[in-house]
């Protein structure tokens, strides 16, 4: 029994260990990243090499139940001061008084349209936007998100070659008044400031985050609208332009700031969510997982399944099997000091790309949120029992929905006044 237990132990220690060492891979190509975007050229009106004059842009706001925070996103839009602006605002039938703000804002600016539809869900709001615009760029974003005076232009900038369908923003929690919140708003930078620049340097970016990404228009119309029969729409649509032979972008200077869940019932919803749509991805994709015909994103989209889907089941392997171990052959082979348990719980690793990360991000003040880092392994545990929860959902075929957040209209940072991360 303890020679089965321990050969579990060790399996699972490589596999993780495995992982991590591809983790520090990307710690070069990040850096690259950072070095070629210094040396990258403005184009000749300063938005990316693509455009000879500032396309319009039509910015796409489904909402629901959002009547607490509509406002502010709106309004940072709007200060952005893009001269070639429009703003569709949808009301998925909401039951409070969102769509009565979105009239209102509309009154008040010629820029706004506002558009109410029967409860049909996100992706069905998002087509119903997107048909109602006519930009030849198309930004989508959450509700509950608050632009950087910059944020349209430098996600225009993304736009590098005429390759690029689609460029990511920098999403970041913009709802500091919580240990939980202060803690996501810490993690998040390793992958944003981290993940995605690598990523983007491979041309191998996943997702483009539904809290801010922009899409040419003619792309779109080549892949199709998006799907309303999904939780992860905007890494489904990612996908897509992705087989379509379109590149993807991160544009890591184009903020946004968004809700976090403050409370531990929002985070588990939200993030069983995404990990559905994870898994619907998969299944509506399943040809592209490991097909070099969609170059090297096939192979890598395999090696994203496997991290993301089995890794959390085996850590739960490993904690169970390490739990059965101290029960069978007692504990004193188990670290004794605080600094070979860090060492053990990879603090220490993980700390290192998380103080390369907030560098990359131009955010060392979140550093003043490092006192969170112990709940980080809790974290991770837990996130590995939503993947388990999501797989049993998937398989009950369980209803999709937007299942969203609720609302606190709460902001810490500055946002339209151009302040990054850290503010």
């Amino acid at each position: 029994m303890t020679s089965l237990l321990i050969a579990l132990v060790l399996v699972v220690g490589m596999a993780l260990l495995i992982g991590g060492i591809v983790r520090l891979t990307f710690v070069p190509l990040a850096i690259l990243f950072a070095v070629r975007e210094r040396r990258a050229p403005a184009g000749p009106i300063g938005l990316g090499p693509m455009f000879a004059e500032p396309p319009t842009v039509a910015v796409v706001v489904p909402a629901y139940e959002e009547g607490v925070v509509i406002d502010a996103c709106v309004a940072s839009i709007l200060a952005t001061g893009y001269p070639r602006l429009s703003i569709v605002c949808v009301d998925d039938g909401s039951s409070d008084d969102t769509f009565a703000r979105m009239q209102r804002l509309a009154r008040k600016h010629p820029e706004v349209q506002a558009i109410r539809q029967p409860n049909a869900g996100k992706g069905a709001a998002l087509n119903t936007g997107v048909a109602a615009s006519s930009g030849e760029i198309v930004v989508m974003v959450d509700a509950d998100g608050v632009f950087g005076h910059d944020t349209l232009t430098e996600l225009l900038r993304g736009f590098r070659n005429e390759r690029v369908g689609a460029v990511g923003g920098n999403d970041q929690p913009g709802n500091l008044d919580r240990v939980q919140t202060r803690f996501l708003a810490l993690i998040s930078h390793v992958g944003t400031g981290l993940m995605r620049r690598a990523l983007d340097t491979l041309d191998l970016l996943p997702v483009v985050s539904g809290n801010l990404g922009a899409y040419r228009r003619d792309v779109l119309e080549l892949t199709g609208p998006v799907r309303t029969d999904t939780l992860g729409e905007d890494l489904e649509l990612t996908w897509r332009v992705h087989r379509a032979g379109y590149r993807v972008t991160f544009s890591p200077h184009a903020w946004v700031f968004a809700e976090s869940p403050s409370t531990l019932h929002d985070l588990w919803r939200q993030r069983v969510r995404w990990a559905r749509g994870l898994l619907q991805a998969v299944s509506i994709h399943r040809t592209m997982i490991g097909n070099p015909r969609y170059g090297a994103f096939g192979p890598y989209l395999l090696y994203n399944t496997l991290t993301q889907v089995t890794g959390p089941f085996l850590w739960l392997l490993g904690l169970v099997s390490l739990t059965a171990l101290v029960g069978v052959d007692g504990a004193s082979w188990l670290p004794a000091s605080w600094l070979a348990w860090l060492l053990a719980l990879s603090l220490v690793g993980s700390t290192a790309l998380l103080v390369l990360a907030l560098l990359l991000d131009q955010a060392l003040a979140d550093l003043r949120h490092l006192w969170t880092l112990p709940l980080w392994p809790l974290y991770s545990t837990l996130m590995s029992f939503v993947m388990l929860d999501a797989v049993r959902l998937e398989l009950g075929r369980a209803e999709n929905r937007w299942n969203k957040a609720r609302r606190t209209g709460t902001v810490s940072v500055r946002g339209s006044d151009g302040a990054g991360p850290g503010s």
